[in-house]
């Protein structure tokens, strides 16, 4: 049986709940979780804001934990090792798209959490192909949000070829954003972090950005006309993206890695006048997971966190939802 905390209804809370999981298939893993980041994802499945959520859930897809036990057909995994698992729990392994290397965008590719139970608990099953070993230099406590949030800010830095003189502007200076800041910084780029917290200008220098440009002021917007070649959006809200729009550079680039659910709303023509692109992508494959494990082991970035026990999910929920975490939310079992 596998000892897991499971949601009952749309933002219930979590309660003890155990499964029988039966046996462990050919190709997949188990892992012991010795910790799990919680995401705003797993906030929005816990609430079913995407309509997609069978219950009970159990939430969890930044885990880090050891191999428990493989299936029979798993030779590329051993008990004992240190691994981690993000938002993917399997993928077919035979359409053009995965073999292409982008298992994230195969259309059967399976969520953690998503007509399946994630890491809220002492166990996870997965297949073996979505699964990445740790490198020894990234702390398992660590690992986690780097599997979700991590891959996500630093995939478009590969997909889209960024070079390392590239001027890329952040903006939100959140869970996804720190660690945007630390990774663009690593690459070479010169960095621009948006904000409109006064309180996390200091924050977003010390994290990686060259300087900071508050949001909220429309000259400072204005004079930063035709700078940039990447915008990086981690936020879930609507903004004046026009006003975004015009501080690229000709062919620059608006990328979104937050789930913003309204509409955007761009000028075409100012899009054709300076053959601008907005563009969107979701977590990474595998391969570009290890990438980044080992860019960040590399380059000593990683998430700021607060752990709590996992006894203490609900608490830990609370803080995130309701609180100003720094930056990222970890259980440890």
């Amino acid at each position: 049986m596998i000892k897991a905390y499971a949601a009952f209804e749309p933002g219930g809370e979590l309660q003890p709940y155990e499964y029988d999981p039966g046996p462990l298939s050919a190709g997949d893993v188990e892992i012991e979780v010795e910790f799990c980041g919680i995401c705003h994802s797993d906030l929005s499945m816990l609430n079913n804001e995407w309509g997609m959520t069978t219950y009970p859930f159990v939430p969890g897809h930044e885990v880090a934990g050891r191999i428990a036990a493989v299936g029979d057909a798993v030779s590329h995994l051993k008990v004992g090792e240190r691994v981690g698992l993000g938002w993917h729990s399997s993928y077919c392994n035979h359409c053009p798209t995965c073999l292409e290397g982008d298992h994230n965008l195969c259309s059967s590719a399976e969520g953690t959490i998503i007509g399946r139970h994630g890491g809220f608990a002492d166990k996870v099953r997965a297949q073996a192909a979505s699964v990445v070993r740790l490198p020894d230099g990234i702390a398992s406590e660590l690992a986690g949000p780097l599997f979700c949030g991590g891959v996500t800010v630093f995939n478009p830095l590969l997909q889209y070829d960024i070079p390392p003189t590239a001027r890329v502007g952040v903006i939100g200076i959140g869970g996804l954003g720190h660690m945007a800041l630390q990774f663009l910084n690593a690459w070479g780029c010169e960095v621009t972090a948006f904000t409109s917290s006064d309180s996390k200008h200091a924050e977003a220098l010390k994290l990686g950005a060259h300087r900071t440009l508050d949001s909220r002021d429309k000259e400072a917007l204005k004079d930063a006309s035709g700078h940039f070649d990447l915008i990086i959006s981690t936020v879930n809200v609507a903004l004046n993206w026009g006003a975004y729009m015009r501080t690229l550079r000709p062919k620059g680039r608006l990328h979104f890695v937050g789930a913003v659910l309204e509409p955007l709303k761009i000028n075409v023509m100012a899009l054709m006048q300076k053959q601008n692109q907005v563009s969107s992508s979701p977590v990474g494959s595998p391969a570009t997971i290890a990438r980044m494990l080992e860019f960040a082991e590399r380059h000593n970035v990683g998430p700021e966190v607060e752990v709590f026990d996992m006894a203490d999910v609900n608490k830990a929920i609370d803080r995130l939802e309701h609180g100003s975490p720094r930056y990222r939310v970890v259980l440890k079992r």
